[in-house]
């Protein structure tokens, strides 16, 4: 920040002034201070979703695996490629707001469909390994609309941190230096001014003598 003197008005306007505007910061402060909580409170709860979705998701995939290798030695590729449907998947993901932060609220996956012509799964293995392909897609949809939500509300908690910095080492006390020179300059203008009067009175008392 620029060292130059802040333009206010002299005297106790100035001073008037100043107040304001550290009373503002420090307000200021205080609630991005309390923001900035909130945003690591959120943080770490959709951090801790994101984890258990990610082991979910990693456990599907291993089950899912296994049975797609029993499925593979018991009816062979074929059998594997012919009972995959030809349908598209979908994902939708929801939003919300936190603290002004626009985010992933969660997000649904939608399987795709088999038509009534299309073949099952030839064998017990392949219609296991199916359905645990589509709870580990499922996991892992829930688990990246909490890290992209978890990322989104660090990188607003990020900014909001560099903010009460700034106001916590720069602004603030600027403006606490600026306010006690104002101040001193008007203590010091009070002085002379009494200084004066006193000198007049004294005057006048010996003129009247």
């Amino acid at each position: 920040m620029s060292a130059r003197r802040l333009r206010v008005p002299p005297g106790r306007a100035g001073r008037l002034r100043l107040r304001h505007s550290l009373g503002t910061a420090l307000r200021g402060a205080d609630l991005l201070e309390r923001k900035l909580r909130l945003l690591l409170d959120r943080e770490r709860e959709l951090r801790r979703t994101a984890e258990e979705a990610g082991r979910t998701w990693r456990g599907r995939l291993a089950e899912a695996e296994t049975w797609c290798v029993r499925g593979l030695l018991i009816g062979g590729e074929r059998a594997l490629f012919g009972a995959a449907p030809a349908g598209r998947a979908g994902v939708d993901v929801e939003w919300t707001s936190s603290m002004g932060v626009s985010h992933p609220s969660g997000a649904s996956w939608t399987a795709p469909a088999r038509s009534f012509d299309e073949p099952t799964p030839g064998n017990t293995a392949l219609a296991h390994a199916e359905a645990a392909y589509r709870a580990a897609v499922r996991a892992a949809v829930e688990h990246s609309a909490a890290r992209s939500a978890a990322e989104l509300l660090a990188a607003e908690a990020e900014r909001t941190r560099q903010r009460v910095r700034a106001l916590r080492r720069h602004w603030i006390p600027r403006l606490m230096r600026e306010l006690a020179a104002v101040e001193l300059a008007l203590e010091e203008a009070e002085r002379e001014e009494a200084v004066r009067r006193r000198w007049a009175a004294s005057s006048r008392d010996r003129a009247r003598g």
